[in-house]
């Protein structure tokens, strides 16, 4: 089958796209036909470097993915060649007392495609069972692959670890990513009021177009003091953000006393300065965020069920010009998801 995979760690030049063996299915396991993907920003990392993920090269790439099934086992009786599925990305135990306590998310020994085992950016992918949702039937395939990374990881942001409500505000920072973006289309169906940043005034201008009460130019701004003029001094309930080290002086800054802040990445840097006095003092929250469970999964395809949630896609790319995905999703100029087309 073909597919896209790393052969090393660096640039563009470690990412080939040519044969793989076809995967084996094993019991329990559904043979998926692969139709799209998207990208994400570990898929920048492991090909940069991987550090800390357990894998083995070469390997394939890609978190998540949407597709047909083309195989199941015997006594598969959920699941039917033909049907168009989404993939959870994370393989668990089942057994550990994280997943026996209802919470797979924090398994101990949980493998995720594209990291610790092969990927979606490939023709064929074999997976448990469990790890197949139907797609909801208004979605495309490349807006069903986003679901299974982007937008659970929003749900679990917004909803499960800040407890949003729509009496709240939220400071959403980097307009334009795809979590953003999700956290976004999610804290307007809950209600609250939303102020997004970006150091880009054309993705500013979209995000107001697509809801957001407020925009604040990073690049131009203070964020924290636009933030407590839009608040009378007040500041936001919630703070959701992925970059890291380059906003959390403003991230704590924005936050009304006992507010909370979810992170869930750190592009520009894991080591950004604590300001514990202002933590302790004010009483902050600090919650980190990475996937979700299973079953937050289902809420979202539910909301896609009844027309309420779609997800934004930037672009799509064949799976010949995986190079030229990973280019734009590497210069930050995306709004929205980048996804692969994989025929």
């Amino acid at each position: 089958m073909k597919a896209a995979f790393i052969t090393g760690h660096g640039g563009n030049e470690v990412v080939s796209v040519g044969e793989r063996p076809l995967p084996p299915r094993g019991p329990g396991e559904v043979l998926v036909r692969l139709r799209a993907a998207t990208l994400n920003q570990v898929d920048l990392y492991m090909r940069n470097s991987g550090a800390g993920i357990r894998h083995q090269l070469p390997q394939i790439m890609g978190l998540d993915g949407c597709g047909v099934v083309e195989e199941v086992g015997p006594d598969e009786t959920r699941l039917r060649p033909g049907q168009r599925v989404l993939v959870y990305p994370g393989i668990t135990c089942g057994r550990c007392e994280f997943c026996l306590a209802g919470q797979p998310v924090l398994c101990a020994s949980m493998s995720l495609l594209g990291e610790h085992r092969d990927g979606t950016f490939a023709q064929y992918l074999s997976v448990p069972a469990a790890n197949l949702f139907p797609v909801p039937a208004p979605l495309g395939d490349a807006e069903a692959a986003a679901l299974g990374v982007n937008h659970l990881t929003a749900w679990r942001m917004v909803n499960t670890q800040a407890r949003l409500q729509a009496h709240e505000t939220v400071l959403i920072f980097g307009i334009g990513g795809g979590v953003s973006l999700a956290a976004l289309q999610l804290a307007r169906l809950i209600g609250a009021r939303t102020i997004v940043t970006s150091r880009d005034e054309l993705k500013l201008q979209r995000a107001l177009a697509l809801g957001a009460h407020h925009a604040i130019h990073s690049q131009r701004e203070d964020v924290a003091r636009q933030v407590m003029a839009l608040t009378d001094g007040r500041g936001v309930d919630v703070v959701i953000e992925n970059v890291g080290a380059a906003v959390w002086d403003s991230a704590l800054r924005s936050l009304v006393r006992g507010g909370r802040i979810v992170t869930c990445g750190a592009t520009t840097g894991d080591q950004p300065p604590a300001d514990l006095r202002r933590v302790f003092i004010r009483q902050l929250q600090v919650l980190g965020s990475t996937l979700g469970n299973p079953g937050e999964l289902a809420q979202v395809l539910a909301l896609c069920q009844r027309g309420l949630l779609r997800p934004v896609i930037d672009s799509v790319y064949p799976l010949d010009e995986v190079h030229a995905a990973l280019a734009r999703l590497e210069s930050g100029a995306q709004f929205g998801k980048i996804a692969l087309r994989i025929d």
